[in-house]
């Protein structure tokens, strides 16, 4: 989800990280409204563990129970050292996909009802995707986004409160908290660390949190087509959207939302016409997980200011005594 559309023009820039260099061409970028804020609930406990290597497509295809779903046709794994940038929005050098190859991803997650409808889809139709959520709704629903785990894609992070870093009153220390907090927000939720995928909402690019991010070894994502579907008023706009413009670009990296519930509409069909238009879905890993930061690793956990959670059974917490 975004903020209010405004256009900004913008110069190409390059970054240079400590150890690789990644030539990134940033363009206009949009802003969309902030979604809406819930209650958190009780904390969950964090372990680390290794990343899990790519699975070969053929093995993904045998282990799907659907003999018509679209399934993934390529896994790719991602070096995200000195902080490659991907789609054409704003990044230009890595265009990995081939023609009629497609990458799904959602934005501003986990959310009830939404994510696990979006989840039911992509399983039915044994495709993966990329989560981007935001760092207080993973706080909020740290099971949901245990499921997107569970499901088998890949998490990233969208900021801990989807602030726009392009606002001029913001510092660069409040900037990198935004990063940093999302992400440790996001490992809180899962028990372990995601994946060094982020993405900046509404798609505004501060040039030295760029610089930033290539220097914390965190990919950036763009999209090379933009379903707009927190605009859409229903679920055959945001279809619309996406194949019109993937008729005319071929491919591409596709920016959708878990959040918005038209999405999770609009998804089982969107499937249905990629698959008929003779679209493949590629499925992105990380080479290595992200390396948060232990002060805000820390912060989270003394920022929710949750109850403590009791470990007793529900039947020595509460009896009936009289019906």
């Amino acid at each position: 989800m975004r903020i209010k559309a405004t256009v900004f023009a913008a110069s190409a820039i390059s970054i240079c990280a400590v150890t690789s260099v990644w030539s990134q061409a940033l363009i206009p970028q949009r802003t969309t409204p902030p979604p809406a804020k819930a209650a958190a609930p009780a904390p969950a406990p964090t372990t680390a563990t290794a990343p899990v290597p790519a699975p070969a497509p053929a093995a993904i295809k045998a282990n799907c129970a659907n003999p018509n779903a679209i399934g993934v046709s390529r896994v790719v794994q991602i070096d995200t050292t000195g902080g490659p940038g991907f789609g054409f929005e704003h990044f230009k050098q890595l265009d990995f996909l081939r023609d009629k190859e497609v990458v799904l991803t959602f934005d501003d997650g986990p959310w009830p009802v939404n994510t696990p409808s979006v989840l039911k889809t992509l399983a039915d139709e044994c495709v993966k995707a990329i989560f981007f959520p935001i760092g207080k709704h993973a706080t909020y629903y740290p099971e949901i986004l245990k499921h997107v785990a569970a499901e088998g894609h890949t998490i990233g992070a969208h900021t801990w409160s989807h602030a726009n870093l392009n606002n001029k009153k913001m510092t660069e220390a409040q900037q990198k908290e935004e990063i940093e907090k999302g992400f440790s927000a996001v490992k809180w939720a899962l028990g372990t660390a995601p994946s060094p995928l982020f993405r900046f909402p509404a798609l505004q690019h501060p040039p030295a949190m760029v610089t930033y991010l290539g220097e914390r070894n965190i990919s950036i994502w763009s999209c090379d087509l933009d379903s707009f579907d927190f605009k859409a008023s229903k679920a055959g706009k945001i279809i619309n959207t996406v194949m019109s413009k993937l008729e005319k670009n071929g491919k591409g990296i596709v920016l959708l939302h878990d959040f918005q519930k038209h999405t999770a509409e609009a998804l089982p069909e969107l499937m249905k016409q990629l698959k008929a238009g003779g679209y493949k879905i590629v499925q992105v890993k990380a080479k290595a997980p992200v390396q948060t930061i232990a002060q805000y690793d820390e912060d989270i956990v003394k920022g929710l200011k949750l109850p403590t959670v009791s470990a007793r059974p529900l039947n020595s917490v509460v009896q009936t005594i009289s019906e």
